[in-house]
């Protein structure tokens, strides 16, 4: 989550980032969604960092040690979280969906098997 104040339109300049934290001790809501532009700062920051949540190193962490300024970007799109597995599915299905390459063949073989689901659900194996 970013503690920061708003510098234009969906611009803020962060003052603090928290990793992970308790809902009732959250700076704001607003969540970071891990995507970053960076200054090769950022990796003389990391290898000071210690541990933090989960025993891992975190990137968050490593930022507040950063000392130049850090902007947020608020996203107003639709977000899945990857490290989900049924979100990183519906993610991949969305996208091929919207690719000309693959929607056509997507939208045909989803159909398909929405029918065979539903066929199977329905049908019985042994009829009296």
């Amino acid at each position: 989550m970013i503690k920061g104040r708003e510098v234009e339109k969906d611009i803020c300049l962060v003052e603090d980032l928290v990793e992970k934290p308790l809902p009732e001790e959250a700076p704001s809501n607003l969540g970071i969604i891990g995507r970053y532009i960076l200054t090769p700062a950022v990796f003389d920051a990391i290898a000071h960092t210690p541990t933090g949540k989960g025993n891992e190193i975190q990137l968050t962490d490593a930022l507040r040690i950063v000392r130049e300024k850090i902007y947020a970007y608020v996203y107003r799109g639709r977000r899945y979280d990857i490290g989900n597995k049924l979100d990183w599915l519906k993610s991949n299905i969305e996208l091929s969906l919207a690719d000309e390459r693959f929607n056509n063949k997507l939208k045909e073989f989803l159909r398909t098997l929405i029918a065979y689901i539903n066929v199977k659900k329905n049908s019985k194996i042994c009829q009296p």
